[in-house]
């Protein structure tokens, strides 16, 4: 009896910033299975209103942040989207990043690649010594993405996403400026 040939995950992913051109992206990104730990899909409006941010974001050359669409290679097919930013965690400036991955790529490790890509961006970017990840503590598979990417689990969070839903999370932290021997 053959074993039946396993797809294999990507070897590596590039990131790209994010373009005007990355709105059907974002659309096939707001599907219902996607969206069902945040808080379900969001209207037309609140996708425009999102993109336009991802746009500025990339364009911003302060180190605030970075939004990206995730390219797998070397089929240089487009998985999904990735980003950092700063924000406000506890009183202190972090970095705060956020995944997704469209149906067909997931569960091939596309999600721990671009999350250690995007902590690299975020260490060269140098602005906050830590990134923040934080899946619902229901999401297995976007806590599981934390782990294998090395951040290190602080614990459970009451948070808001989006503003005005409450959820439990789970707070993982990456320290950039610990040496990136692990």
């Amino acid at each position: 009896m053959s074993e039946q040939p396993r797809e294999t995950g990507p070897t590596s992913v590039r990131l790209e910033a994010w373009s005007e051109g990355d709105a059907e992206l974002l659309r096939a990104l707001n599907a219902p299975e996607l969206m069902g730990h945040l808080g379900g899909p969001e209207t037309e409006e609140q996708l425009a209103r999102r993109h336009r941010r991802y746009v500025d974001l990339s364009a911003d050359t302060a180190a605030a942040g970075r939004m990206f669409r995730v390219v797998l290679l070397p089929d240089e097919r487009v998985a999904g989207s990735i980003g950092f930013w700063t924000s406000t965690w506890h009183d202190e400036p972090v970095y705060e990043t956020g995944w997704a991955v469209l149906p067909g790529f997931q569960g091939r490790g596309v999600a721990t690649l671009a999350t250690r890509a995007v902590a690299e961006r975020a260490r060269a970017a140098g602005l906050h010594r830590h990134l923040h990840a934080f899946p619902s503590v229901e999401n297995a598979a976007s806590n599981a993405v934390c782990r294998k990417a090395g951040f290190e689990l602080l614990g459970e969070e009451d948070f808001e996403y989006p503003p005005g839903r409450p959820m439990r999370c789970n707070d993982w932290r990456l320290d950039l400026w610990a040496t990136a021997d692990r």
